[in-house]
Formats: C-alpha cells, structure tokens, sequence
C-alpha cells in the first residue's frame, strides 16, 4: 500500500514538472491571420476602407504622417528561459495626398536588425552639479511676483485674472 502511494505522489509530481516546462504563447499588437493576406488594393483602397478593414493602426509614420503600420508578434516563453520571437508581421501602408493607397509592404522577424545598445552616458557641457547643489540651488531666486503679485504661478493669489 505504501509503495503504491510513494510511486502515485513520484508520478504527480513529475507530471507537474512536465507540465510547468510547456512553452506558453502570446500574441501582441493588431490581431489578424498570420497566414491572412492583407487583402488592401493600391490605388483603389482609401483610408477610410482600411480604417474599416484593419481598424487603427498601430503605429503612424514618425516624420510623415502618411504610412499606417500594422504590427503583430508572437512571442514564446518557456519555464524561467527569456521569451523569445517566434513570429513577427509588420504591413506598412502608405496613401498619397488624397488618402488613397499608394503601396503595401509586408515584413517579416527575417526583414528585423539587430540594434546594439550603448551602456555609455552622454556628457553634458557646463558645470557638473553635486547632489547638495542640485537640491540647494534655486533657495532664494523665487520671484518676487509669486508671492501673491502673478496668480498663474504656483504658490500665486489664485483666482480670475484682474487684467482680462
């Protein structure tokens, strides 16, 4: 009887480690098919037919506002092990001056780089200031206006403005 219960507990136990070591899957960013084509026509498709279609992006274009992008990732985790990519899809779309679609580009976790982070501080030009200066050094240069004179400032009268 003993021996039966110490392989029983042995058996759910291992079958728990196993259990915890299954690799768990996420899915982040704009939720579509992998395998779905972005399905967007170049010179028919508007805006607003991608607005419907996709929704909104998740991302717009840094300096011009002209470029949507659609971003997905599927990341896996296993155990304690840092997660890892396991897929990436990236659909740019790109509407000239009237909002219609000028191109579609798709990439990929192969079209990704590798960007090398520098540990490195960049020097700032001036005086170096110590902690006792940092916290010391605006006593006594509070404007005379604050103390009631300027109501816009913290600390000020408060209230509606008398010059409007």
């Amino acid at each position: 009887m003993h021996r039966s219960v110490r392989i029983s507990a042995v058996l759910i136990v291992c079958s728990l480690a196993m259990a915890a070591c299954n690799p768990t899957l996420r899915s982040h960013g704009h939720r579509y098919g992998i395998d779905e084509e972005p399905n967007v026509v170049v010179a028919e498709d508007t805006q607003q037919t991608v607005l419907q279609r996709f929704g909104n992006p998740s991302t717009r274009g840094t300096f011009q506002d002209d470029t949507w992008y659609y971003i997905s990732a599927t990341r896996e985790s296993l155990a304690y092990l840092r997660p890892s990519t396991r897929d990436r899809r990236i659909i740019a779309i790109t509407f000239d001056a009237d909002g219609v679609v000028a191109a579609v580009n798709e990439y990929g976790l192969d079209d990704g780089r590798v960007v090398a982070y520098s540990d490195t501080e960049t020097p700032t030009r001036g005086r170096q200031l110590s902690i006792l200066e940092q916290l010391l050094g605006n006593v006594g240069s509070l404007p005379n206006e604050q103390f009631g004179g300027e109501q816009n400032l913290p600390g000020g009268a408060g209230g509606p403005r008398r010059d409007q």
